[in-house]
């Protein structure tokens, strides 16, 4: 048995990173105490939300598995911000390498932000490409929402630091672009590439929406990021539009 004390186990168990988890559970395994047996079984389901973790991300990758044989560099294109009343869209353009190993990317929709943050982080540390492209809410204006988010999408693959040779892109076909294209329905659900991307452009948007409420407060576009949230639409029927508002957008409040 242990000589350790349970609260010392504890301690331990709290600092034990995920892949030393069977190592700690080996270590402790025979520890009959009921104290310990509670923290063993902590492991345990650690582990288990790990291996259903790791069977989800693989499913995830079916798309990327499938043309990986054909192709070394896939990007994955996704958007945000089409729907705001205020500040530009988003697009990102992410390749992965061929033995990615982050967990827990997911549509950036169905993450916590403090998740997203994290992820971020991650995919810019091990893509072997991440670039941004970003479309003003003037231009917007100018072209229309869509017309627009093309334009971004297409940005984004001219400043990859690596050429796609195949996108994956979510729900859309990009036009006059000459890579070859996937269009996948919630594709930033179904494939780990778009995934990536959506919580890039997801970030990289919504850092600036917070920038810009420094400078705009009355709109509180930190906390509504440009989305016409009650309280959005009373500042700016108080207010009036601010220059980041899209004209195109919000003539039923104005």
């Amino acid at each position: 048995m242990s000589e350790k004390k349970i609260s010392e186990i504890q301690k331990q168990y709290k600092e034990t990173e995920l892949p030393l988890l069977p190592d700690f559970i080996e270590e402790y395994i025979n520890d009959c105490r009921p104290g310990v047996s509670k923290i063993i079984g902590q492991a345990l389901k650690r582990m288990e939300k790990l291996r259903v973790e790791k069977e989800r991300i693989e499913k995830l990758k079916e798309y990327e598995y499938k043309y990986w044989e054909k192709y070394d560099y896939i990007g994955g294109i996704d958007e945000v911000g089409r729907g705001p009343l205020a500040g530009p869209v988003v697009t990102a353009c992410v390749i992965l390498p061929k033995d990615c190993d982050i967990l827990y990317i997911n549509d950036s929709k169905k993450l916590s932000a403090t998740k997203r943050e994290e992820l971020y982080e991650e995919i810019m540390a091990k893509a072997v490409s991440v670039s941004i492209g970003v479309v003003s809410e003037a231009r917007i204006d100018e072209i229309n929402i869509l017309q627009a988010t093309y334009e971004a999408m297409r940005q984004a693959i001219k400043e990859s630091k690596v050429q796609p040779q195949l996108l994956l892109n979510d729900a859309v076909t990009i036009p006059e672009v000459d890579i070859p294209q996937v269009a996948i329905i919630k594709g930033d659900a179904k494939s780990i590439s778009i995934g990536a991307a959506s919580i890039i452009a997801k970030v990289t948007r919504d850092r600036m929406m917070v920038e810009y409420d420094q400078i705009y407060p009355e709109y509180n576009f930190a906390s509504n990021k440009g989305y016409g949230s009650a309280e959005h639409i009373k500042a700016l029927k108080n207010s009036g539009p601010c220059p980041i508002h899209r004209r195109s957008f919000i003539g039923n409040f104005v």
